[in-house]
């Protein structure tokens, strides 16, 4: 039932959407805009994790982290190394 619910739902927001079209293209490029920035950050996180590996420090390659550096940027990628070492 809850998903006959969802799916309905959805159905109605991609209809609304749908009524104008600037308003979804504008939507799908900012969420692809978001996905490619998600996985860039996995990959740094992976680059980090593997470098850093060497020197005795782990970055933590997960959900959370990925989405910090993917928000936040070069700062987050700070962040992330930081509270590596010092945790």
């Amino acid at each position: 039932m809850k998903l006959a619910i969802g799916i309905a739902a959805g159905l109605f927001i991609l209809l609304v959407l749908v009524r104008n079209k600037r308003i979804l293209y504008t939507a799908a490029e900012k969420l692809s805009v978001f996905w490619f920035r998600l996985a860039a950050a996995f990959l740094v996180l992976f680059l980090l994790n593997v470098g850093l590996g060497l020197l005795g420090f782990f970055v933590p390659v997960n959900l959370m982290s990925g989405l910090m550096i993917a928000i936040l940027g070069i700062p987050g990628v700070a962040s992330v190394c930081a509270l590596s070492v010092l945790l």
